[in-house]
């Protein structure tokens, strides 16, 4: 992570707590590189964004990022993958997170910080090593189970 301190965002990010929020973000991402990593399929990278996102909101008790809340619930809903997609190792990672293809900006994150949020509240209390090593697979079974309808957090 570079902190470019000329940037005229920089101030802001300190005293908005962007910056402080996004380290956290980075920081659970590192943990899980320790155990099962970021992940190489789709399914994968939606776990590991979306649970570094609910990490951060589970430490510092903020409100979603706005690109972890961009696409209604509607549009993910109607644009689900399917497990052959989630499982697939060569996926449009750009198009799926950044919007450079035929999805919306930011649709993985928001559909990944929704599964995260689905499994925590299935979960219950979880410990910390629980937060960095749950295998993807259980976050997205409990987290598309029924699809996105009555979604947690």
């Amino acid at each position: 992570m570079t902190v470019d301190m000329d940037n005229p965002n920089f101030l802001r990010s300190l005293s908005d707590g962007a910056l402080h929020r996004q380290i956290v973000h980075e920081v659970h991402h590192c943990m899980r590189m320790a155990g099962p990593g970021y992940g190489y399929t789709l399914g994968e990278a939606l776990v590991s964004e979306g649970l570094a996102g609910q990490f951060v909101r589970h430490l510092l008790g903020s409100e979603p990022e706005p690109w972890e809340c961009a696409v209604t619930p509607e549009v993910l809903q109607a644009d689900l993958p399917g497990a052959e997609e989630l499982a697939a190792f060569h996926y449009d990672h750009a198009g799926w997170f950044f919007g450079t293809g035929v999805r919306p900006r930011w649709a993985g994150y928001t559909l990944g910080y929704q599964i995260a949020g689905r499994w925590l509240a299935a979960a219950g209390d979880i410990d910390a090593a629980m937060w960095v090593n749950v295998p993807a697979e259980t976050v997205l079974a409990a987290g598309l189970e029924n699809g996105l309808a009555g979604q947690g957090r």
